[in-house]
């Protein structure tokens, strides 16, 4: 925990910086965000990254702990904060619901298709692969709104396919508990939002 608190400093700090600079200003002035806002945004993430909420149990092949049980949970900045500011993005700018739809889908199913177990951590996949395609998908498929189409379709991409779709995955690990939007999958969703709308 010590060593995880030390690296949300060191990458909080990073993203002070860039925001002071102008990058990532520039980024978020595309979702209508202000840079006070985006201070915000960012830094409940990054706090929120170390708190999990339970969510259930389900039976699991085999169990460190013996139980045949994993515990699901929910990574607070990981899943719920994101998720929070996609429905946000969702009811303040025009998008096509269809539209909307195919987005997620595309990238959900990449990221199904490209993640992989990682013993120890859950559920990891290339980290710049979602947030180019969410970019790409959403420029194609409406240029006018690309940029919050590319961060909603790229966080909840990440979520549905390298979280939500890899449960039974998660069964299979025997591990006493998995975050969903935590350990392996939090630095995707965190790096997508970003990259994405950069790209968009």
């Amino acid at each position: 925990m010590p060593l995880r608190f030390l690296l949300l400093v060191a990458a909080f700090t990073f993203l002070v910086t860039f925001i002071q600079i102008g990058i990532l200003t520039a980024a978020f002035d595309k979702l209508g965000l202000s840079a006070q806002s985006a201070y915000l945004l960012f830094m409940t993430i990054l706090m929120g990254s170390m708190l999990n909420l339970p969510l259930f149990s389900m039976k699991s092949e085999s169990s460190e702990t013996g139980e045949g049980e994993t515990r699901i949970l929910v990574n607070v900045g990981g899943c719920v904060v994101p998720v929070a500011f996609c429905i946000y993005l969702m009811q303040h700018h025009p998008l096509n619901l269809l539209v909307l739809l195919t987005a997620v889908s595309v990238v959900s199913l990449l990221c199904w298709k490209v993640s992989r177990q990682l013993p120890g951590i859950g559920i990891g996949m290339p980290v710049f692969l979602a947030p180019i395609t969410a970019a790409a998908v959403s420029y194609l498929l409406d240029s006018e709104n690309a940029a919050p189409l590319a961060y909603i379709s790229g966080t909840l991409g990440v979520l549905i396919g390298s979280d939500l779709l890899h449960l039974n995955d998660l069964k299979r690990m025997g591990a006493p508990f998995a975050s969903i939007g935590g350990a392996g999958s939090f630095d995707g969703i965190f790096i997508t939002g970003i990259v994405a709308v950069l790209l968009a």
